[in-house]
């Protein structure tokens, strides 16, 4: 299935496959994908009411090792040097009837929950763990835990442990060495690095308040990295070992905790990837004009993040349903106008104590 985008001036290529993710990726060539970002349904959580779907098994194990299958084809199709980003939720062990939905416009409830053997009544399973583990013995290099940090999780009324706010989302590589574009998805400075970074060190008096020193007095400095001495001074002590000039960037590498809310979603599809957490997956993990993958479609989040930040996109998606909502939304992402780099609008949530200043040293 392929979005009708004659009406756009699109040159990205989409394709969405409705079908099973392990036989559709069999049939896709080798190689052929940048990199896959995706949250495969959870353990236990949901009946899509969909022939072999994911997420029924009897065990923890089935369904890791249902996925790991998968991977394993996710492995081959990606490029040398591809990653894989992949969003999942824990589980608990408990015991509870099915629970359908109501006041939702999804309708998909909660799947009947007993407890796997081998697992005891309100264990926290570990089920993203366990996966990461699973992959990393399949062949994968396990590169980073990042926690999303959801700050508007969902109420819970448990009285007998904290309310759950984050999810795990790994990053994994095919290679050692791998394609990642850090600038790309770095982000502002704190306000007091920017501050330290524009001191005018060298009309700076000092202090003599240290006892004994004796080598003149004491000023800022800016900050060491990896045991090296930076500054921006054409003066010896503050040059780097290599004997270059440190000049400082108003930016930093990305952290690895992400705060950012659960998206909100018109159509029928309750667990819906937010696209500011898939945004910085597909801008890290692939060029301009690549290949991003998600083998668990679902609602198509991915693959509007793709086309909007000028990639191809292959989607697969076994519920049918699901698959025209995914084509339906990438299309009309593809027709809307793209302002600005989506990417930036990121940084409306900045940390506590970011401000952004100019190279003149004006705030701004």
């Amino acid at each position: 299935m392929k979005p009708d985008i004659s009406d756009s001036e699109a040159v990205v290529s989409v394709e969405i496959i409705n079908g099973d993710a392990l036989e559709s990726l069999r049939g896709l060539p080798g190689e052929c994908c940048d990199m896959c970002v995706t949250s495969p349904p959870y353990f236990g959580l949901r009946n899509y009411e969909t022939a072999g779907q994911i997420g029924l098994e009897k065990s923890p194990e089935e369904y890791i090792e249902k996925l790991v299958d998968i991977f394993r084809e996710v492995h081959r199709v990606l490029r040398d040097d591809g990653t894989l980003w992949v969003n999942l939720g824990d589980s608990y062990a408990t015991r509870s009837g099915p629970q359908p939905p109501m006041n939702t416009r999804n309708k998909y409830g909660h799947t009947a929950k007993t407890v796997p053997m081998g697992y005891k009544q309100k264990d926290l399973i570990g089920i993203p763990w366990m996966l990461a583990f699973a992959l990393r013995a399949d062949g994968w290099y396990l590169r980073q835990d990042i926690i999303w940090n959801k700050t508007n999780c969902m109420p819970e009324s448990v009285r007998d442990r904290c309310t759950k706010s984050h999810e795990y989302l790994f990053l994994l590589s095919k290679s050692p060495r791998y394609y990642f574009d850090a600038e790309a998805i770095s982000e502002p400075i704190a306000g007091s690095s920017t501050k330290r970074y524009m001191q005018n060190i060298e009309a700076q008096k000092g202090s003599e308040r240290q006892p004994g020193k004796s080598n003149g007095p004491m000023k800022g400095a800016l900050p060491r990295f990896g045991g090296e001495k930076y500054g921006d001074s054409g003066k010896k002590e503050f040059k780097t070992k290599d004997g270059g000039v440190y000049i400082p960037t108003l930016r930093r590498n990305k952290r690895d905790v992400w705060s950012i809310s659960t998206a909100h979603f018109d159509g029928g599809h309750f667990a819906v990837f937010p696209e500011k957490l898939a945004r910085p997956c597909i801008l890290a993990g692939s060029r301009p004009g690549g290949t991003v993958l998600d083998p668990f479609c679902g609602s198509g989040t991915a693959g509007v993040v793709a086309v909007k930040e000028g990639r191809d996109f292959i989607g697969i998606e076994i519920n049918q349903e699901y698959s025209k909502m995914s084509s339906q939304r990438i299309t009309e992402a593809l027709i809307k106008p793209r302002e600005e780099s989506e990417y930036q609008r990121m940084e409306d949530d900045v940390l506590p104590g970011q401000m952004e200043i100019d190279f003149e040293g004006v705030m701004i």
